[in-house]
């Protein structure tokens, strides 16, 4: 492949190495991209000279920042064609991984959000670096932790996923590798020896991992966790509103303030997201749900709006409508979760 290609993918020394190659976008995926790895993954299934996958990125600006949102939004204020054209390779992509028969490793060295997560998260070994910095923001533009977030967020230690997913709290490597999000910390500097030491030993990267692995130190996020699960244990966006106004700390009251800029319907799909996909029978059936919302979502007006403010104007300025919780019914969620038409719904690579 040519250094211009936005994935670069080929073999090296029984290494399956995808490299992201868009660094003036930080990575952010495109349904080419997604194309292109789902190809490189399904010809390395079956082929005995790949013992691992490696999932990189050129350039230190960042792993990958989430997917193309300036086009989805356009897609979504017509007919959101191209934008389902585009979740639904996305998310075939993620169910590969999680499915893959062979150990795949993700070093995420930088900004990893939305899209990056559902590269990342699927892998076997997940590596941070002091240059890591994890969020799933989309509740501030008006959308929701897709990518597999129904079913990955709500498994991390208590309450963090929902905590994470409401209030799009960015994290260092020393939380992400506490609350499992990341399996390990290894510093920048030491990455290149890291990858050269996997093609020494393709079939065992998690041992490789080890013997690279350094402590990441004491995780900011530790202080919190018995309140975390106690104020983010409601079922209503509502109730988590009340609980941390009640508590009156300083930390509960910044987490309130903070959810206040949220979009409303987001934060109630959001919610139900994350309750809905604990429950899951498998991560398809939440990647199933995830494509329903998504389709949907995307043609709102809190995404318009909240592209718009965040990404366009750049005036994080976003004007919600509903602009408070009341406003969001139940009968709206339930229209934005419902089964699609027969054949449209999402499945699979066959």
């Amino acid at each position: 492949m040519t250094a211009e290609s936005e994935v670069l993918a080929r073999v090296d020394s029984g290494v399956g190495r995808i490299t992201l190659n868009r660094p003036k976008a930080l990575h952010a995926l495109n349904r080419a991209m997604c194309e292109a790895m789902t190809d490189a993954l399904l010809a390395w299934r079956t082929d005995d000279a790949v013992k691992s996958v490696l999932i990189d990125h050129a350039g230190e600006r960042g792993f990958c920042a989430g997917g193309d949102i300036r086009m989805i939004a356009e897609s979504g204020a017509g007919d959101a064609s191209e934008a389902k054209a585009f979740f639904k390779v996305e998310y075939r992509l993620n169910h590969l991984m999680f499915d893959y028969p062979k150990p795949v490793t993700a070093i995420v060295d930088g900004i990893v959000m939305g899209g990056g997560v559902g590269i990342s998260e699927p892998a076997d070994v997940r590596i941070a670096t002091e240059r890591t910095t994890y969020a799933m923001p989309e509740t501030g533009i008006g959308l929701f932790p897709d990518v597999g977030g129904g079913w990955f967020l709500p498994r991390l230690p208590g309450q963090t996923g929902v905590w994470l997913a409401l209030t799009g709290a960015r994290l260092k490597a020393a939380d992400t590798v506490a609350l499992g999000i990341h399996t390990h910390f290894v510093p920048s500097e030491r990455i290149e020896a890291l990858k050269t030491a996997l093609t020494a030993h393709p079939d065992n990267p998690q041992a490789v991992a080890a013997s690279f692995a350094a402590d990441p130190g004491s995780a900011p996020s530790a202080a919190h966790r018995a309140a975390i699960d106690r104020l983010f244990a409601f079922d209503t966006v509502e109730a988590i509103f009340a609980a941390l106004e009640a508590d009156g700390s300083d930390w509960a009251l910044v987490q309130l303030a903070t959810l206040k800029t949220k979009s409303p319907q987001s934060l109630k799909v959001t919610l139900r997201q994350l309750r809905l996909g604990a429950a899951a029978p498998s991560f398809a059936d939440n990647m199933a749900m995830e494509y329903r919302l998504g389709g949907r979502v995307v043609r709102t007006h809190d995404f318009q709006e909240g592209v718009r403010a965040v990404v366009v104007d750049k005036d994080n300025a976003a004007r919600w409508s509903p602009a408070d919780l009341s406003g969001v019914s139940e009968a709206e969620l339930d229209a934005l979760f419902a089964p699609l038409p027969a054949g449209q719904e999402w499945t699979p690579l066959p």
